[in-house]
Order: C-alpha cells, then structure tokens, then sequence
C-alpha cells in the first residue's frame, strides 16, 4: 500500500467549544487532511511549533524526557486507519536496536512527533476517503475545500442531518467528538454551517 508523507500546515478552531481542526498536508499536492482534535492535544501541538517553553513539563513534554532518559527513539508516526471516522495512528520506536508500534490517539501521536521531529505519514486509501483539496485561494479556508471523494453512505447521513433541529446537530456533534468519530463531526459540522449562511 502506497504511504503518503504528511506535514503540519496549521490549527484552526473548531465549530464547538474545546475543539480544534488540525490541517495535515501532502509533501508535494494540495490534499489535506483534517482531524479534529482536542484543545489540551492542540495546545501541546502549538506550543512545540511555537517554541514556547512551558514553566513545568506538559505531559507531551514529560512523555519526551522519559523516552530520552531510557534511550527510547520515536522515528515515524503512522496514521494506518480511518475506521467510522475515526483515525488509528502508531509510533514506530526504537529501544537498544528494537523496533516497536506503539498504537495511540492520532492527536498525541503528532504532539510527540513534533517533538521528536519525527516524520509523519498515512496512506492512500485513508487520503482518498478523508483528505480535501485546496485550490490555490491564500485566503481559502477549510469549509471551502473540497472533499475528494464524498462516499454514498455518507451523502445518505447527510440527508437525515436535514431533518434534525440545531440542538439535536450541536449535541450529536459534541458526542462524535467525544468518541473521536471525526468524520461523522466533519459532516454535522457542514450541516450547522450550512444552516448557518
């Protein structure tokens, strides 16, 4: 299966309180793909790329000192599966010459890679079904992307999103965050949007 190589592009807030939208871009083409996270993950995340230094340790931090202390190296992290909307990752580490995949939320796994600089990858088939395409637009934003392959299934949900009041979106979209189905909260959140224009 064909990997793809991923880069941070930015954070963006997300529609409900404490959530946020981080954009992974592929080296070399204006897919992206998003993945909404939560405030703590992206804070970890903007910190590190900001290069602000913490008065105390933050937990991504302490993870880092203690993979330092005992020799353990995270060389790669790999989102390898989008199951109901929801991303798997794994960090692939090293400890005295052993290679290991460690499974963890796709949210600490790239608050860790941005610490370790360490790569970031995913494949194909995961960029088929989630990854959106920016046009050239500076000012584009992710609600005017366009999903490359919107799949049947999803376009049916779509259409029972129609029927539901703003609170029934609004609590459903906060418990598909809870459970980390992104991708159920991507198309709730484009319902609230739409109704919102």
């Amino acid at each position: 299966m064909s990997r793809v190589k991923l880069n941070i592009v930015g954070l963006s807030t997300g529609q409900t309180s404490g959530s946020y939208t981080l954009i992974l871009g592929e080296e070399n083409s204006n897919r992206k793909l998003p993945v909404v996270i939560g405030s703590f993950e992206a804070q970890a995340i903007a910190i590190e790329i900001e290069k602000i230094v913490p008065f105390r340790p933050m937990t991504h931090d302490l993870f880092v000192n203690f993979c330092k202390s005992f020799e353990i190296q995270i060389h790669e992290i790999v989102i390898y599966s989008l199951n109901e909307g929801v991303f798997h990752a794994k960090m692939i580490c090293e400890h005295n010459g052993e290679i290991k995949e460690i499974d963890a939320r796709t949210s600490d796994s790239i608050a860790l890679a941005v610490r370790f600089k360490c790569p970031i990858y995913t494949y194909e088939d995961i960029m088929d079904a989630a990854s959106v395409v920016f046009n050239d637009d500076a000012g584009q934003t992710l609600e005017d992307a366009t999903p490359v392959k919107p799949k049947s299934k999803n376009k049916e949900e779509s259409k029972e999103f129609t029927k539901m009041t703003m609170e029934q979106l609004e609590t459903m979209l906060e418990n598909a965050i809870s459970v980390e189905d992104y991708g159920t909260a991507a198309r709730i959140r484009d319902e609230i949007q739409r109704r919102n224009k």
